[in-house]
């Protein structure tokens, strides 16, 4: 097997060499603008000198062939030359090197997939599942094959994994060789329709994002989609995508848009299949750009779009899962906040703990300015929804900002002002290093309520200014998880082609702390449903650091450190006897195991083994839970689903004609999470009541 793999691997550098792709002027003019902005207003001031040069190299190689499945070690040597030539060239409209290395890369990667196809057949025939041996999950974790006949045994296991996880998800095996034809053709066709554009958004943006993961060039047709996105006209299914190695990941949901609200959509799943229609056929877009997954999954609202992806709890690619979303767009109404009521137990008293539900931090800026009294804001809407709460005789409150991904910074800065007489609410600290403060200004009347703000780790940016305010004056307690972590301020320059979207400003809570990567630290901390080193600042290369400006003067409402201790500690012995809270770290503990998987066998009886003790697991899990609760243990998940789910279409159909019972229900549905927040608050209430009696002195009898 391995003697005909080395022939094949020599066979691919005697094919025909890839067309060459060469710059233009108008992309010598731009590189040169985007290098002297990068240096003048970036928030880092960084200059791009012969250390940034080398590091420039190694990520624009990683991004051409992050797997290491293509260059050999002999070409990273040859590449080597360009290490701290980049800087001088780069400013002087020079992309020589950049063009060169993506050339071999071009030439290398069309030889391989045109083997591929060609052998295909015979390779898959020649398979052996009964070997014992892994493949390598973490490409990081590779070296640069030093030898043709290397890198082609690492494709052997590569294409015995890829057939593997196709028998496993039951596709016929007479079926499988065309799949995987038909999947690298339709790569060998993009990759031979890449262009100039392509070839210099790749380039720069291996620069631009050593500088931060939200500093990137928009090329003339990103721009175009980036504004689309912007203006939340968009008509599809409410998913912000990344490229991650060959598959398209989810990275967030944009808030009540059609994937929230179908709702089996979720960050970090991978997307590998695009259907249109009830019955279309299943487009693979394993191995596709970006934006060509984005313009497969976009459609006319009311269309029906169907998506088969991993989910983010499997390591392996074997388990395949169908979604059926009907498109629409998310419209500034369906964001609104809302209210509902919690009926928290207390001893012999029941407390009743006023919701509201922030999806966004949203505002109607055309309404506003056309001078409309009724325009939409997030600060109106929970100013109405609070007085609605109060008058129905709330004891305390529970802002609820989990996936709230931000907005409106002006929106933050006044929804603070509902929770305090006045004072700032955030710092901003430009690229100059001048800092400006922004917050209420004004003395005015404000809720004096126990209040708790409850965040996750999609929780980010205008929500991260408020939760941090809050925690700041002391003025409510923060529950939940670590938020995202994302401080930093953007905007929009164009260049000579396309745009640069740069970070000029980072943000700072009025303690002096900023809320760039570390993100806000709730007072206590529930157990996290997302992995850190996948979602949040932290997890992405060369984020801004956290650092501290000086604090400014500010009230504190309360001294809430002397109950923090106990509150946490309340917090612990009720969730041990929680069943609803035991499901979800053990949940969360069978996915932290499955992300520790660092290789998979390629030997299909381990490989089964290994699915089936994954599945018992979970069904392990699942059926602890349901008798805790009182209900009738299952056989199989599958049982669940079935029950649960039904018809899949109909679900979406359902979910795009908001039907208005199936809102009401899912409302009502228990949210431990949610019912724990409320639970801290009743318990902060009791303490604090508990130390003002015993610091209140008798009254002497009459």
């Amino acid at each position: 097997m391995r003697s005909s793999l080395f022939a094949l691997g020599l066979s691919l550098f005697a094919l025909p060499a890839a067309a060459s792709i060469d710059y233009t002027d108008a992309q010598r003019d731009t590189i040169a603008e985007l290098v002297e902005q990068l240096e003048e207003r970036h928030y880092s001031k960084q200059h791009y000198d012969d250390t940034l040069s080398a590091q420039h190299l190694d990520a624009y190689i990683d991004a051409l062939d992050g797997g290491k499945m293509f260059l050999t070690a002999a070409d990273i040597a040859e590449f080597q030359k360009y290490r701290t030539q980049m800087d001088d060239q780069l400013p002087k409209g020079n992309l020589d090197a950049g063009y060169a290395i993506f050339n071999r890369f071009q030439e290398r990667l069309e030889a391989r997939l045109q083997g591929l196809i060609d052998d295909m057949p015979a390779l898959v025939a020649a398979m052996d599942f009964t070997v014992d041996e892994n493949y390598e999950l973490d490409p990081e974790a590779r070296e640069w094959a030093s030898s043709a006949a290397e890198l082609d045994d690492r494709w052997r296991k590569h294409l015995k994994n890829q057939v593997l996880s196709l028998r496993m998800a039951d596709k016929p095996a007479e079926e499988i060789p065309e799949t995987l034809v038909s999947r690298y053709r339709n790569q060998l066709k993009r990759v031979k329709q890449y262009n100039s554009h392509d070839v210099f958004q790749i380039y720069a943006n291996a620069l631009t994002e050593l500088y931060d993961p939200h500093t990137n060039y928009f090329s003339p047709r990103r721009s175009e989609n980036f504004n689309i996105s912007m203006s939340l006209s968009l008509e599809g299914i409410g998913a912000l995508l990344q490229s991650e190695d060959e598959f398209t990941k989810v990275s967030r949901l944009v808030p009540k848009g059609p994937a929230d609200k179908q709702g089996e959509l979720h960050p970090s799943d991978r997307i590998v299949g695009v259907a249109q229609g009830d019955d279309g056929e299943v487009v693979d877009v394993i191995g596709w750009r970006l934006d060509d997954v984005v313009d497969l999954i976009r459609g006319p609202k009311g269309s029906t779009v169907r998506l088969q992806v991993i989910p983010a709890k499997s390591a392996a690619t074997d388990e395949r899962k169908m979604i059926t979303i009907v498109r629409n767009e998310v419209k500034l109404e369906e964001q609104a906040a809302q209210k509902k009521i919690l009926e928290i137990p207390n001893g012999d008293q029941t407390l009743r703990i006023g919701v509201i539900d922030i999806p966004a931090f949203y505002i109607d800026f055309e309404a506003m300015r056309r001078g409309d009294p009724e325009y939409k804001s997030t600060t109106r809407d929970v100013s109405v929804l609070l007085d609605e709460l109060q008058s129905e005789g709330i004891d305390g409150l529970v802002i609820d900002l989990r996936n709230n991904g931000g907005g409106s910074l002006q929106e933050a800065n006044e929804l603070t002002g509902l929770f305090i007489e006045y004072g700032p609410t955030v710092q901003i600290r430009h690229s100059s290093r001048r800092v400006w403060r922004d917050g209420k200004r004004v003395k005015s009347g404000y809720y004096e309520g126990p209040l708790a703000v409850l965040i996750n780790r999609l929780s980010a940016s205008a929500s991260e200014i408020f939760a941090g305010a809050i925690q700041d004056y002391e003025r409510g307690l923060i529950v939940g998880d670590r938020s995202f972590g994302k401080g930093t301020v953007q905007t929009l320059v164009p260049l000579t082609e396309g745009q640069l979207k740069i970070t000029e400003s980072k943000f700072y809570r009025i303690s002096g702390d900023s809320t760039q990567h570390r993100g806000v630290i709730p007072d206590v901390e529930f157990p996290s449903l997302y992995d850190d080193s996948e979602i949040g600042e932290s997890a992405l290369d060369h984020a801004l650091p956290w650092d501290q400006i000086n604090p400014v003067r500010h009230r504190r409402y309360d001294d809430l450190s002397t109950v923090l201790p106990r509150l946490t500690e309340m917090f612990q012995e009720r969730s041990q006897h929680n069943p609803d809270f035991i499901f979800l770290e053990d949940q969360i503990d069978l996915a932290a195991q499955t992300r520790d998987l660092k290789e998979l066998p390629l030997n299909e009886a381990k490989r089964i083994a290994l699915r089936d003790k994954q599945k018992a697991d979970a069904l392990a899990i699942e059926n602890k839970h349901r008798v805790a609760i009182g209900e009738e243990p299952l056989k199989e998940l599958e049982e669940e689903a079935d029950e649960e789910d039904g018809d899949s279409l109909a679900a979406a159909e359902e979910a795009a004609e908001e039907d208005a019972d199936a809102e009401a229900s899912e409302e009502e549905a228990d949210d431990v999470l949610l019912s724990e927040a409320g639970n801290v608050l009743v318990d902060a209430l009791v303490l604090k009541q508990q130390r003002y009696a015993m610091h209140t002195p008798e009254q002497p009898e009459n």
